[in-house]
């Protein structure tokens, strides 16, 4: 059973308060440490206990600069077979860039499955899974929370709204997009650690790729970031229910609202 995990270094944002660069389009990030994406995370842990259980091999891949390897070397410390960082250069890359060049390279490699994470921590994109599947052409199945395989199909859950589950049975080779909880991502030591950082990274120019000047073009281009608007907090209505009532339609009517 041969899997990619493909892993994002993200900026670790919680207790900080972000603030927005000169372009307002993007929060600054110079003094924020990078980690591991959390749902790729369970993605990769997830990957590592198929091979355990079936043998194979299992891949990481990740597109950035070279700072962006330390992902990387997280996945191969957790016990990743192999390790390919797509260096982009200057190219500005949504959502759709990203799934044509991680399919660009992965058409090019053994694969039974592919797992991502069901989105990214830092902007909260979930489209890259679903649009890499459509590049490849194989079946996808996306927020899966269990995975069985037997032969070439595999048994899996999937999270649905409403916290309802569904059963299905999907064949491979196909993508899923992975919900945390799925398992208990183990804990890499030092010494793996240390281990990873003498081990080989692909490295591969996005100049190198069969990719047009078309396929490189921005469907999405963000134009503006902004904090939300300060407001007056929450408002209390106090008195008898047909009272309460009365002011909360006056206030929903106030604000725009259709009673």
């Amino acid at each position: 059973m041969d899997i990619i995990v493909c892993v994002k270094s993200v900026p670790f944002t919680q207790e900080v308060d972000l603030l927005i660069d000169e372009s307002k389009k993007d929060v600054e990030k110079d003094m924020l440490p990078y980690v591991i994406n959390e749902w790729d995370n369970y993605a990769m842990e997830e990957a590592l206990v198929i091979k355990e259980k079936m043998g194979g091999t299992v891949g990481a891949i990740t597109i950035g600069n070279q700072n962006d390897e330390k992902v990387l070397r997280r996945c191969l410390a957790m016990g990743a077979d192999r390790a390919i960082r797509v260096d982009p250069g200057p190219a500005q890359m949504d959502g759709f860039i990203i799934s044509r060049v991680l399919a660009e390279v992965i058409k090019g490699l053994e694969f039974d499955l592919i797992l991502t994470g069901v989105q990214a921590d830092d902007d909260n994109n979930g489209i890259i899974g679903p649009m890499l599947a459509e590049q490849l052409g194989i079946a996808r199945s996306s927020v899966v929370t269990s995975i069985l395989i037997e032969g070439d199909k595999a048994t899996i859950k999937t999270e649905l709204e409403g916290g309802t589950d569904e059963v299905s049975i999907i064949s491979l080779p196909a993508l899923m997009t992975i919900q945390t909880g799925i398992n208990t991502p183990r804990y890499v030591s030092m010494m793996a650690v240390r281990k990873a950082g003498k081990k080989k990274l692909d490295v591969i120019s996005l100049e190198k790729l069969n990719l047009s000047q078309d396929d490189l073009a921005q469907c999405l281009i963000t134009e503006e970031l902004f904090l939300p608007p300060e407001t007056e907090g929450t408002q209390f209505i106090e008195g008898e229910p047909e009272q309460v009532a009365e002011q909360l339609i006056k206030i929903i009517k106030e604000k725009g609202g259709a009673i």
